[in-house]
């Protein structure tokens, strides 16, 4: 088995930050593995809920992003994340790799 961090960050859609964090993920910290979820519904500390519908036009749906990694490389990482992400909206955890 082997030690990793597992790290979640919400976003919303129109936040227009999926792609970037992505691109970031891939290209420059290139983590391990990477999943991106959208969810049907959800709300945050505002408690505005987002949601989808037969009539909406345009979509802010919550996406969480997960990827994990070792510990050495998650704090540079999250530090990069903290830069454009709301505070708050990072939550991180050991793992067990098997």
């Amino acid at each position: 088995m082997t030690e990793m961090v597992m790290v979640r960050v919400y976003i919303l859609e129109a936040e227009k930050l999926v792609q970037p964090i992505l691109s970031y993920l891939h290209d420059t910290a290139k983590v391990r593995g990477v999943t991106v979820f959208r969810g049907i519904t959800g709300f945050g500390k505002s408690g505005q809920a987002h949601s989808s519908g037969l009539l909406d036009l345009s979509l802010n749906l919550p996406v969480a992003i997960e990827f994990f990694d070792e510990q050495s490389r998650i704090d540079e990482i999250i530090k990069y994340l903290q830069s454009i992400v709301e505070a708050g909206h990072i939550t991180y955890w050991p793992i067990q790799v098997a």
